[in-house]
């Protein structure tokens, strides 16, 4: 259980801000429950959900970038929620899979030309003896606007995405789960992104060589 509490690049728990931010979020909580609770509905609702913010280098997925950018797609917003965790002293690792999203708006069909996400995030939080599934991607605002149902999460049970949304219209469907990583799977992502039309591939090899 102690990899899934210690600091990485990617989830770097033992920064200042990422620290700081769950003794802020969590002071005077006495349970991980209730810790992790209080860690969830931040990062939901905090942190605006937003596809288009980059996410082809290991520094878009910094957990403490995130949070200092208020704003991240659901890969990144998972990993926020595990670093916040970790600091917390809850256990926690990424989870990604692969899902059909039935109500993406035409703006983004026309990009994607597909409504599937092949690379989907989520957190895992080791709570009362069990891993329980969070998944904070989108925020209240976010969901109100488009009338999609809120995850919600009690940390006793996996919250993840509804099947329909508030009119019963077909949202979330999940088509592979794809397991836990150590670390973001960025190879997979990329190669996602450029699929999609989402990442120039003669761009990402020049900024690779930059760096």
């Amino acid at each position: 259980m102690k990899q899934y509490l210690v600091p990485t690049p990617t989830f770097d728990c033992d920064s200042e801000p990422i620290a700081g931010k769950a003794q802020e979020l969590t002071q005077g909580l006495e349970t991980d429950i209730d810790k992790a609770k209080a860690l969830f509905y931040f990062v939901r609702d905090a942190i605006d959900y937003n596809l288009y913010v980059k996410k082809h280098m290991p520094e878009h997925f910094r957990a403490s970038n995130t949070l200092a950018r208020g704003k991240g797609y659901c890969v990144q917003k998972a990993v926020l929620l595990v670093a916040l965790a970790r600091a917390a002293g809850i256990p926690a690792r990424l989870g990604c899979a692969k899902i059909r999203n039935h109500l993406v708006p035409q703006r983004v069909l026309d990009i994607l030309k597909s409504n599937v996400f092949p690379w989907h995030g989520y957190a895992e939080l080791y709570l009362d003896g069990k891993w329980v599934k969070a998944t904070p991607a989108f925020d209240l605002k976010m969901c109100q606007e488009h009338r999609l149902i809120p995850v919600e999460f009690d940390g006793c049970n996996d919250a993840r995405f509804h099947a329909h949304n508030q009119d019963g219209k077909p949202h979330i469907e999940y088509l592979l789960d794809r397991g836990t990583f150590d670390d973001v799977p960025l190879d997979e992502i990329r190669k996602a992104l450029i699929k999609r039309n989402m990442l120039d591939p003669e761009e990402l090899a020049k900024e690779l060589e930059s760096n």
